[in-house]
């Protein structure tokens, strides 16, 4: 057979090639202006039910930015199977083409679906919500945003932290913010022969004009142990959330100057300590006829006299 092109044959070539591009060509350019009118729409659908979402109040924060993220893919992907059908692509058969692709992107992906399953997860068992105070092991921080596959943070100096939904899924999480109250404990070290009562009145009256101090439970000094330095006391108050952070950092001089303040020298504190209660045994600090709150988790700050 002869290869080569002749006049008439390259004449029959540009035909069919005319004749392909007349039938094709606008096909191709609505499915590309399908693609750029539906992406488009897809991130206006997407702020918009993030703005009505915000507006209303039966939605809970933590959905917003989840919800918006699934109403844009499912427009963007009905927007790329009209495309493919406009160009003449069989979108069924293109269905098996994608689950076989899937399946090895999803070998090749494993962690980042793993991200996708502990998002999913923990927005159906809520253990945070949007600005709760949050602790996973070495990540610290207020929970700005949840995604489908990762968390954002703020940490308390300011600096933003993403976190993969996998590692906080994978951990246990302290929820700095979720109850009512956090406890804060002190140790307070006067001298044996001091009115034990006396100590124990002036603390109580103290935490009590303290308007950070939750009234229930009530705050309780109690003697902790007779020490070689002398007697040890322990202090134990209430507060909420957004004001145990100031108190923690308050108490033990406030508490040193009260003592000092008495002008009786058996109470002036010899040592003022800020405790920690264990995770592993909290129930000396906590109260037996009141209602619980979680425990403080700062660290501890010593003071002396």
């Amino acid at each position: 057979m002869d290869p080569t092109l002749t006049p008439t044959h390259l004449d029959r070539l540009a035909d069919v090639a005319w004749t392909w591009t007349a039938a094709f060509l606008p096909r191709l350019v609505a499915a590309v202006v399908i693609l750029v009118i539906g992406t488009i729409v897809a991130r206006w659908v997407s702020r918009a039910v993030y703005d009505i979402s915000r507006r209303t109040t039966h939605i809970d924060p933590t959905l917003r930015p989840v919800l918006a993220s699934i109403i844009r893919y499912a427009v963007l992907v009905l927007v790329l199977i009209v495309a493919l059908s406009q160009v003449g692509i069989q979108t069924a058969s293109l269905l098996a083409v994608v689950g076989a692709a899937g399946l090895a992107i999803g070998l090749a992906l494993q962690g980042t679906l793993s991200n996708f399953a502990a998002g999913l997860m923990l927005l159906w068992l809520r253990p945070f919500r949007i600005g709760d105070f949050i602790e996973v092991g070495a990540i610290a921080g207020t929970v700005r945003e949840l995604g489908l596959f990762a968390c954002h943070l703020e940490t308390f100096d300011g600096m933003f932290r993403f976190a993969p939904n996998s590692a906080i899924w994978n951990n246990p999480l302290k929820n700095h913010t979720r109850n009512a109250g956090r406890l804060v404990s002190i140790d307070v070290t006067v001298s044996s022969n001091a009115d034990i009562d006396r100590a124990r009145d002036i603390l109580v009256a103290m935490a009590e004009r303290d308007s950070r101090v939750l009234k229930v439970p009530p705050p309780h000094v109690f003697v902790e142990s007779l020490t070689g330095a002398g007697l040890l006391l322990n202090l134990r108050i209430w507060a909420s959330h957004d004001d145990v952070g100031e108190l923690q950092r308050t108490i033990v001089e406030q508490a040193m100057h009260e003592l000092e303040a008495a002008g009786i020298e058996a109470l002036q504190p010899q040592q003022v300590v800020r405790i920690i209660p264990p995770d592993s045994d909290p129930s000396r600090l906590l109260p037996s006829s009141q209602p619980t709150f979680s425990g403080s988790q700062s660290s501890a700050i010593s003071g002396w006299r």
